[in-house]
């Protein structure tokens, strides 16, 4: 760990906490550029532009609370074209996105270029926020 040692010496109990963030600050590559949306209180989804990229390119998976989504062009579809430009970038990636235990994928769909990913969390009763009434 490099940007939250010093955290450590006043906590206990929060070392998977400060593991994830300690990876986040290390793993801010922006391609591809993505976009997180709060859909309502407890629904999300993340997009990802992928122009250029088909769906069998793509690999979603969710493992241990890691969300990655890995994009690569398999060999017979590289372009054999003279660009004198090009923007689109279409370089194999890896984007990982930490969630909580209690968020669960609803679907993932790839359309326009546009890969979106639909997450709920399901937080149990006991930890919804809850009313208390003064007496």
């Amino acid at each position: 760990m490099t940007n939250l040692d010093h955290y450590f010496t006043n906590t206990l109990g929060f070392d998977k906490l400060f593991v994830n963030a300690d990876s986040f600050f290390n793993n801010l590559d922006k391609f591809p550029f993505h976009n997180i949306i709060k859909d309502g209180d407890l629904d999300y989804t993340i997009e990802l532009a992928l122009a250029g990229f088909g769906k069998t390119d793509l690999n979603v998976q969710l493992k241990e609370g890691s969300l990655t989504i890995k994009g690569e062009k398999s060999e017979e579809k590289v372009d054999t074209k003279q660009f004198l430009h090009k923007g689109i970038g279409t370089r194999k990636f890896t984007k990982t996105f930490r969630l909580s235990d209690t968020m669960d994928i609803e679907e993932a769909s790839f359309d326009n270029g546009i890969l979106s990913i639909k997450l709920h969390n399901n937080l149990p009763k006991d930890k919804q926020p809850k009313n208390i009434k003064v007496k």
